[in-house]
């Protein structure tokens, strides 16, 4: 993107009037043409002027002529006042004017002769202005110093003449700056300001000493005593010592400050060795070797040494160092080798101090810095590096060492700077090996590099710091050092391309990998067919990638990897489309992927947007795809497909490229399926896709425009293609805005429609070429207007946007009448008692405030309902804003009004205004409309104010008649009882009118409220007129008072918000008055209502809003002039903490569980103040809430405890605000202390916020869960991270440990609990090793080891189990075995009375973590000969029956089962063997086998450990065991076991086995699925009471079955199909309680039908129990079936589709009701059960089609669409079209129930009584088109029917059944013709529902009726 350059600001100068008088007086001369006096004079005019340029054309003039004057010519006094001129301005302009440059400029040119003028002019004028100082010109002077160094060789003689003035200037300035900052607390502008200039004062300072290096060393040696230049300096260096060593100043200005200490100390000593001694003490904070330095130098030297610096001082110095003293050449001596070492080690001991991210990001950027000048001076050409350098430097030293242990603790640090720092330090130690030993130049024999690649390689993937270092490996050895290192690399890569997070940092990994690959083949000239194995590595695996992943898993590949590989090599495009197109397009892969057909989607479009597809004029893309494949594509099932289609055909390298016909055709088959799609992600797409297309259209218009000059006919027949198109799609989407339409066919349609208006027109105009106003009617315009009414805020913006794009003569909201009715409608809405209406009336009035009329109708609207009003007159020449300010103020003035007489109501009777006029609406649409007001440019300020003061009043009067309700101890839903006697009436009786209390009845049962009141408040609830109509009685439930009241308090906080953020503030400023519309007491005031809301409301909807408010005036408070309201929120930031640390229960705080409001309150004051300050409100509120949050032993009772409890649940809420990001980071190891202690107190609220708040850090340090796992590795961190971030926890959490292990030794058979155990094991869990931990880390995992092994000796089950779990991170991948031995030598090898089954069980469990962990990490073997077979085999008693305790023994076997099965074994073959047979005793001698139950706890879990090592032995690997009579003899005692835990694991693996091997291309039997485990499963089918083991069961049958007959036994007997076929069918009917089984039975019932229906075709309709079978699938797919039956119906009907579906032989209405179910499933509201249904086409005969439909799966509308129409060729090729007609008729005329209400039945609950719909939620399907789609299709076939067959109808009962259908559907069409003309105005407004139902039904008939009489 090209950026404009910002234009500097000229101003013209400005001078007193006095200097002004005097300048110009001094310039003035009599005639005479000689060069001065044209100097003088051309000065004189320039000041005389005002526009700034030409001063500047008039300056340059004078520097011309300055530049030509001889040194014979001068007229001296004149010359001089000349000279004087220009310096006097040059020191008067404000910095970066051009002004200032271009006087520069003529200074500078004067000939040499007047140099010395110039300089001693502007010494004078800079003298004067160093002289007048006030504080508030400081920074103008430090910037006019700055830009006379700045190339200005007059002003840099100048400062060097001036120097000891300009440095005690400086030095004056820099020491007011640090008094000043100490009395701006809370005050965040002027300290941010206070910082700027602070920091401009030392960098004009640093500026100064570099420039003056010679002057200052001349003085400083000149003048052997004590001089005035000394003096400065040192107060200059004392000055950079406060602010270094003072934590309030920011890092910049820190960071600065080092800097300068250094250069300062340089321009002392000079560059010898003794300037590095002496920065060498500074960063090691000792004096010694300070001696060399200047006596003052020394001293300040010392105070910068002083004990208890704060760390960054090191840090800030260091980087001085490398910053300041030059590391290019060789270094001068042995001090700056000892200092370039010193450095790095200096930073990585500041590596556990720091805390704050920002300074890691510092030390991060400082150590890189420290590489860079490293290779600087190993790359030094004039003489070698020394010895020990070089050594220290190489790969494996241990500075080396040191550094990479750096580098992989903070590779996955969260700032994306850090991790890019230590990326490019990764490299630079590369470089630095590679320079210090140059003999090894080859990868594969430098032992460093290899172990560093191999250790890399050996990581996990999910760590984002392994991409960047293979990276650095690759760009330094190239790729085929790696691919030959890992060959692998590549799929493995692409793999992890599914992963969002780590799909970026995978590519461009590969990116780096390919083009280093490709340019190492290329330059290898042995090879000759190098492309083609360059093709092998990445594009063969990328195209199998594309066809068989998950869709999914292949969207990254498209957005981040294909375009870098065809940018790497565009020419592979034509291999891949080879590729993909020799495979068969219907080959679709696994289900859920793209297939081949998307994959060449993909590829093309990737191409396109590349310009790598050119465009050609034959055939689209030189005819690389056919068009009937991209039209398949552009309907295809997987929204991916689709949307890759419609790049290929949307984007477009060349935005002026000429659409097609073809592309335009495309388009047009692409819309009208696509429109209605369920995912927001899919419709972005879409939308941004056309929006490229339309771009294009428009970009080539203009070039077509241009080229029509040349009279091309061609040219001018595209447009008139364009015009045709543009056309269309307009009317094709305003024609879907139909009532009833689906929110997302809306949404996608309004979007498209807005970029119509946007890039092309829809207003007249000359310049509108397409001309698309014309096909915008009213009846277009209408829809769209009731668009606004839609449910769907989405919708209502979109429809307000496109409302005032369309044309006015359309929308018609200038006609008097029209605007009348939507504003009286507007009005309406917003005193309706659904929430969602005040939003639509805020949307209407939006509208309407651009009508210049609006006031004469609002009067209309005020006379009609007699309110007082008089809205302000309209001028007759008024400007737009005029209008949107006086309607504003019109609209808001009577809202006000209608809210204040509201507001007096509800003070009378809050129950009333609940049901009739609910305040929150009136408030809602003042709020809105006051947003769209520009509040900088208004007009009547006083009117405004007057308003401001009234909305302000208001709301407090809304608030105090709502707060009762919302504060009570039970607001969600049960009223208050009072108690207090002042309480309103109206709220009494809102006490009495809701009873009874103890049932949920109020919530639903409407209670009759008259207006006279009556004693008797226990009448049931009658009908009675609502609002709407007029009568005086009310209906209300509790449920409209309580949304009443939260809602009003919504919109109170709102408004309020609104009203302070927006409006202009009215506020004095020292001697200024700033004349604005709300006073600073009103904001004050705001701010205490707020306070009072969070801090007192029990509510949370009511304190979640008020903090929404808050946070908008907090905001505004910051930002705003007025000091007075800066320092507010450290105001009430130190009140707060004040109450919260005095609370008790007797304290006016909320004191809930987790402290209400407070928490909100406080997190508002804080997120508001800037990121880039000090944050000192930040620091001193942690500091103070982590010290109440620590348990004191003062505080153990309840009522100590509040303060506790508060800062508990503050601190959690700070911990969780993502806006304090990474500021909060440097207190999470207080928080997490507090948590781990706050768990021992003995009080449950303080133990259970210690629990919320401890969830909240784990989140916040491991991050938000990336997945089910709640182990997986994702969420975790190695050891040496988490330390290194968090060094504090490394001895809390080892203490804590060592007191929790301390006492958990269960020999005493007692359980002690120890309060934080669970919380210590559960982050150690968190922790896993790195293979590149060193063992040299101070914070190394191993002192954990014993205390964690002592954990698993509790007797508390899980905590052994956390204790196992958190073992394995603490032990290297390497010493697992070793680890797995010493464990296992500590358990008994003979039972005996001593034995502790607990110690057992917890140290297998260690065994069994441990185990499973090196498995799967695991990618190397162990060392033989570890013992630990031998240690198993001599314990094996422990499995068997001499072992008493079931857990332990079940524990063993699991043991066992992890050995015996695994793939990466710890054992040798033969030890393995051996142990196979020892657990093969326990298995044959183990209950299982022997059929008697063990009894006793965990005897489950100890039969399911027996179950897993069968299955192993039967299932896995039978051979190695025992061949298959011991596999058939084990499954047979699963399957027959009593307990069906262990029938259901076995079925579940059985079940897991076969779908595996149907996976497996060539499908064999496998071995244990004999004859005996067949009729096992069978009879079990038939037997089974378990449902979850029957559904199991039948599931396996399916798969059994699905390859061919099932023969089904009982035993030793067959059973028939029939009695297979009966016992499934009353299986499935009774079985709808479990939906698993119902689903299983189900799809086994339907194979066998369709297998019966296939073996014999003709007798089909003979098959017994079909109708009852059809019934049921039918039943299957209802609206309200789960979405598990719904799929399993869809696939059911998939399945029979060829066999049962288009079966001429089945009774005609099985057949309809089966299609009928298959269109239901098709407009079903789930996405999932629409696309599975969609899949019958796949199944059909081609036959069947018109077009090249079938073989390929489309989505559901195209699928819908093809399915009405294949029922109706059906119904040809049955010959049984007339019935065919009727039955599909009657669909199309609806069932007779929907029209209950049209009869008069009235539903006994009335729509007012839900405040919220409960309608039916089906979103997607559309009733109006579904209609539609019928009534096409059926006209079409009696069109077809009566051309090719007889035309009359013969049969009776047909010609009767017409008669019927007719007298239907005309009583229909009458009675919702009647009920529609009864509704009031703008139903679509008022009742949007029953209008649209009403229109349906209207439709559906004279659709029928015109069928009919076709028909006829």
């Amino acid at each position: 993107m090209v950026v404009k350059k910002k234009t500097p600001k000229v101003e013209a100068v400005v001078l007193d009037e006095q200097k002004l008088h005097l300048l110009i007086a001094s310039l003035s001369v009599d005639g005479g043409e000689d060069g001065v006096r044209q100097v003088a004079r051309t000065l004189q005019s320039c000041l005389e002027l005002t526009d700034p340029v030409q001063q500047i054309q008039l300056v340059k003039k004078a520097g011309s002529l300055l530049e030509a004057l001889s040194e014979e010519e001068p007229d001296g006094a004149l010359l001089e006042a000349c000279l004087h001129t220009l310096c006097l301005v040059y020191t008067s302009l404000q910095a970066k004017n051009p002004l200032r440059r271009a006087i520069a400029s003529a200074l500078g040119s004067v000939p040499a002769w007047l140099q010395e003028h110039a300089v001693n002019g502007l010494c004078v004028c800079l003298s004067d202005c160093l002289s007048n100082l006030t504080s508030d010109r400081h920074p103008h002077i430090v910037d006019t110093i700055t830009s006379c160094l700045d190339g200005f060789v007059i002003g840099e003689r100048c400062i060097n003449k001036m120097l000891p003035a300009v440095l005690q200037f400086l030095h004056k300035g820099l020491n007011e700056y640090l008094q000043q900052n100490s009395g701006l607390a809370g005050r965040h502008i002027a300290q941010a300001q206070l910082m700027h200039s602070c920091l401009a004062a030392i960098k004009t300072t640093m500026l100064v000493i570099q420039r003056s290096q010679e002057s200052i060393s001349a003085a400083l040696q000149a003048e052997q005593s004590h001089c005035m230049l000394e003096d400065t300096l040192s107060g200059l260096l004392g000055c950079y010592t406060h602010i270094l060593t003072d934590e309030e100043f920011i890092q910049s200005v820190q960071s600065t400050a080092g800097m300068a200490v250094v250069l300062l100390i340089r321009s002392v000593m000079g560059c010898g060795d003794d300037v590095a001694s002496v920065v060498s003490c500074l960063l090691r904070s000792s004096a010694q070797g300070l001696d060399p330095a200047p006596q003052w130098l020394k001293l300040r030297c010392e105070g910068l040494c002083a004990r208890g610096r704060p760390p960054g001082v090191s840090l800030y110095l260091c980087h001085g160092a490398l910053a300041m003293l030059s590391w290019r050449r060789s270094l001068p001596g042995p001090q700056w080798e000892q200092l370039l070492l010193l450095v790095p080690n200096t930073l990585l001991a500041l590596d556990v101090s720091i805390k704050e991210s920002s300074t890691a990001m510092v030390v991060a950027r400082v150590l890189t810095l420290w590489s860079s000048a490293a290779l600087d001076c190993l790359q030094g050409e004039l003489q070698p590096c020394p010895p020990f350098l070089q050594q220290s430097l190489s790969g494996g030293s241990e500075l080396q060492q040191h550094l990479l242990e750096h580098i992989y603790a903070h590779w996955e640090h969260p700032l994306d700077g850090v991790r890019h720092q230590t990326r490019s330090l990764f490299k630079n130690l590369l470089l630095l090996h590679q320079h210090a030993t140059p003999s090894m130049s080859d990868p594969c024999r430098d032992p460093y590099i290899s172990q560093l690649t191999h250790s890399l390689l050996g990581l996990e993937w999910h760590m984002r710091g392994k991409y960047g270092s293979l990276g650095c490996l690759v760009e330094l050895y190239g790729a085929g050092y790696l691919l030959e290192t890992n060959p692998q690399l590549p799929s493995c890569l692409l793999g992890l391309m599914g992963d969002q997070t780590l799909a970026p940092y995978a590519s461009d990994l590969l990116e780096r990998l390919f083009v280093s690959h490709k340019a190492q083949l290329a330059s290898d000239a042995a090879e000759e067919d190098w492309m083609q194995r360059w093709h092998l590595t990445w594009v063969t695996p990328l195209l199998q990638v594309l066809c068989r992943a998950k869709l999914d898993q292949t969207t990254y590949i498209l957005d981040y990897f294909l375009p870098k590989l065809l940018r790497c090599s565009p020419s592979s495009l034509g291999h891949m489309v080879q590729a993909l197109q020799d495979t068969p397009p219907s080959s679709t892969g696994p289900s859920g992927s793209r297939g081949a057909l998307g994959a060449l989607m993909t590829c093309l479009r990737a191409a396109r947007a590349q310009g790598v597809v050119p465009p050609t004029e034959e055939g689209l893309w030189g005819g690389l795809v056919p068009l009937p494949l991209l039209q398949q594509a552009l309907i295809h099932k997987h929204d991916q497909v689709r949307m890759d289609a419609l790049g290929l055909v949307c984007e477009c390298h060349r935005s002026t490229e000429v659409l097609t016909s073809q592309e335009m055709d495309l388009i047009r088959h692409f819309l009208p399926p696509n429109l209605n799609s369920q995912s927001p992600g899919i419709r972005q797409q879409t939308v941004s896709l056309l929006k490229k297309l339309l771009c294009r259209m428009k970009d080539s218009t203009v070039l077509l425009q241009k080229r029509r000059m040349q009279e091309r006919d061609r040219d001018q027949h595209t447009l008139h293609l364009y015009k045709e198109f543009l056309c269309w799609l307009c009317v094709s989407l305003l024609d879907v805005l139909l009532p009833g339409a689906s929110f997302s066919k809306c949404l996608m349609s309004l979007h498209v429609l807005c970029l119509l208006g946007q890039i092309f027109t829809f207003s007249t105009g000359s310049d509108d070429v397409f001309a698309l106003c014309e096909v915008v009617t009213s009846a277009h315009a209408q829809n769209v207007l009731y668009c606004v009414a839609s449910n769907f805020l989405e919708v209502k913006q979109l429809a307000s946007t496109l409302l005032r794009q369309l044309p006015t003569s359309a929308v018609r909201l200038q006609v008097p009448e029209r605007m009348h009715r939507v504003l009286e409608a507007a009005l309406d809405l917003s005193t309706s008692t659904k929430p969602f209406d005040s939003v639509t009336a805020a949307h209407l009035f939006d509208l309407l405030l651009h009508q210049p009329h609006l006031s004469q109708a609002l009067l209309l609207c005020a006379k009609e309902q007699g309110i007082r009003f008089q809205p302000p007159s309209l001028p007759s020449q008024a400007s737009e804003a005029a209008i949107m300010e006086l309607n504003t103020l019109a609209v808001v003035q009577f809202l006000l009004e209608c809210l204040q007489s509201e507001v007096s109501r509800a003070e009378s009777s809050l129950l009333q205004a609940a049901a009739s006029s609910p305040l929150y609406g009136r408030a809602h649409c003042i709020t809105a409309v006051l947003q769209h007001l520009n509040t900088e440019s208004l007009g009547h300020t006083e009117l405004w104010r007057r308003l401001v003061s009234e909305m302000i009043a208001v709301c407090y009067r809304m608030s105090d008649v709502v707060s009762p309700v919302v504060q009570s101890s039970s607001p969600e839903g049960l009223i208050p009882m009072d108690t207090d006697s002042e309480t309103s009436e109206g709220l009494q009786r809102i006490l009495q009118e809701i009873q009874p209390r103890d049932t949920n009845d109020f919530f639903t049962s409407a209670r009759e409220l008259d207006t006279q009141r009556t004693d008797d408040h226990t009448h049931t609830p009658t009908r009675t007129p609502t609002p709407n109509t007029g009568g005086e009685g009310y209906r209300v439930t509790a449920q409209m008072v309580l949304v009443c009241c939260w809602r009003s308090m919504k919109e109170v906080a709102m408004l309020l918000g609104q009203l302070c953020q927006s409006l202009p503030l009215h506020y004095s400023d020292n001697a200024h008055t700033q004349p604005g519309l709300i006073t600073e007491e009103q904001v004050e005031g705001v701010g205490q209502y707020f306070r009072q809301q969070l801090l007192q409301s029990r509510h949370r909807g009511a304190f979640e809003l008020a903090y929404v408010g808050f946070v908008r005036l907090t905001e505004m408070l910051c930002r705003s002039g007025s000091q007075a309201l800066q320092q507010l929120p450290s105001r009430w930031l130190t009140e707060v903490l004040q109450e919260v640390k005095s609370s008790d229960p007797s304290s006016k705080l909320c004191a809930t569980r987790r402290s209400a409001g407070i928490p909100f309150y406080i997190q508002a004051l804080l997120s508001s103040e800037p990121k880039s300050s000090s944050c000192s409100l930040l620091k001193m509120t942690m500091r103070e809430l982590i010290t109440l949050a620590m348990p004191s032993p003062d505080r153990n009772t309840d009522t100590s405890t509040v303060p506790q409890v508060h800062a508990l649940n503050i601190l959690r809420a700070l911990y969780r605000d993502t806006r304090l990001g990474e500021n909060i980071i440097p207190f999470v190891s207080e928080g997490l202390q507090a948590a781990v202690l706050g768990f021992t107190s003995p009080v449950w609220a303080v133990r259970n916020s210690s629990t919320l708040l401890f969830s909240t850090l784990i989140t916040r340090i491991f991050g938000v869960k990336k997945g089910k796992d709640e182990h997986s590795k994702k969420n975790r961190m190695t050891g040496r991270e988490f330390f290194t971030r968090f060094p504090a926890l490394y001895p809390f959490l080892l203490n804590q440990l060592e007191e929790a292990a301390a006492t958990v030794e269960s020999d005493s058979g007692q359980v002690k609990l120890h309060p934080s155990l669970f919380l210590l094991l559960l982050v150690l869990s968190r922790l896993y090793p790195s293979p590149m931990d060193g063992s040299s880390s101070p914070l190394g995992l191993a002192p954990f080891m014993p205390f964690i092994i002592r954990c698993g000796r509790s007797a508390v089950y899980r905590t052994r189990e956390m204790a196992a779990r958190a073992l394995v991170p603490f032990v290297l991948l390497t010493q697992v075995p070793s680890t797995i031995h010493t464990l296992l030598q500590g358990l008994p090898l003979q039972p005996g009375p001593q034995t502790q089954q607990n110690h057992i069980h917890g140290t297998l469990l260690q065994v069994l973590f441990l185990l499973r962990s090196y498995q799967t990490d695991s990618h190397r073997p162990p060392p033989a000969g570890n013992g630990i077979a031998e240690a198993l085999l001599q314990r094996m008693w422990l499995a068997s029956r001499q072992n008493s305790c079931s857990v332990t023994r079940g524990a063993f076997l699991d043991v066992l089962v992890c050995l015996c099965r695994s793939r990466i074994s710890l054992m040798e073959v033969s030890e393995v063997a051996d142990l196979r047979g020892g657990a093969l005793t326990v298995l044959m001698d183990s209950e299982l086998i022997t059929a008697d139950s063990p009894r006793g706890p965990g005897s489950t879990q100890y039969l399911l450990s027996l179950a897993r090592l069968a299955l192993s032995a039967s299932l896995e690997a039978p051979e190695l065991w025992g061949g298959p009579e011991l596999s058939s003899r084990l499954l047979q005692s699963l399957l027959l076991c009593p307990e069906y835990e262990v029938r259901e694991e076995t079925l579940q693996e059985v079940m897991r086995r076969l779908q595996e091997d149907q996976e497996e291309e060539e499908r064999k039997r496998p071995q244990w699925l004999d004859e005996t485990t067949r009729s096992n499963l069978t009879s079990l089918a038939l037997h089974e009471k378990h449902p979850q083991c029957l559904a199991k069961a039948l599931s396996v049958l399916c798969v059994l079955s699905s390859g061919g007959g099932l023969v089904w036994r009982d035993g030793a007997q067959i059973v028939s199909q029939e009695e297979v076929l009966l016992h499934l069918l009353a299986l499935t009917q009774r079985s709808a309680h479990s939906v698993e089984l119902h689903c299983a039975a189900l799809t086994l019932l339907s194979q066998l039908v369709v297998h019966l229906v296939s073996s014999d075709p003709q007798g089909a309709g003979a098959v017994s129990c079909l109708a009852q079978w059809g019934a049921l699938v039918c039943s299957c797919c209802s609206e309200e079936q789960p979405e598990e039956v719904k799929l399993t119906a869809a696939k059911v009907l998939v399945t029979c589709a060829s066999s049962v579906l288009i079966s001429p032989h089945l009774p005609l209405g099985l057949s309809v009701s089966l299609w009928r179910s298959v269109f239901k499933l098709l407009q079903d509201e789930d996405q999932e059960v629409r696309d599975s249904a969609s899949d019958f086409i796949c199944n059909l005969p081609a036959t069947l089609f018109h077009t090249g439909v079938s073989g390929v799966s489309v989505c559901p509308p195209a699928a819908l669409d093809s399915a009405v129409g294949l029922l109706c060729r059906l119904f040809e090729v049955w010959g049984r079209v007339p019935a065919g007609v009727l039955a599909l008729t009657e669909w199309l005329l609806g069932e007779e129930e929907d029209d209950d209400e049209a009869d008069g039945v009235s539903s006994p609950v009335d729509e007012e009584d839900f405040l919220f719909e409960k309608g039916d939620l089906n979103l997607w399907a559309e009733p109006v088109q579904w209609v539609k789609l019928l009534h096409r299709h059926l006209s079409s076939l009696i069109l077809t029917f009566k051309q090719t067959q007889t035309p009359d109808i013969t049969d009776r009962d047909q010609l009767h059944q017409i008669q019927t259908l007719i007298t239907q559907a005309k009583a229909r069409a009458l009675s919702s013709q009647q009920a529609l003309d009864s509704l009031s105005a703008l139903p679509q407004f008022s009742c949007t529902i029953e209008h649209a139902r009403l229109l349906l039904q209207n439709q559906r008939a004279s659709l029928v009726l015109d069928l009919l009489h076709k028909l006829q």
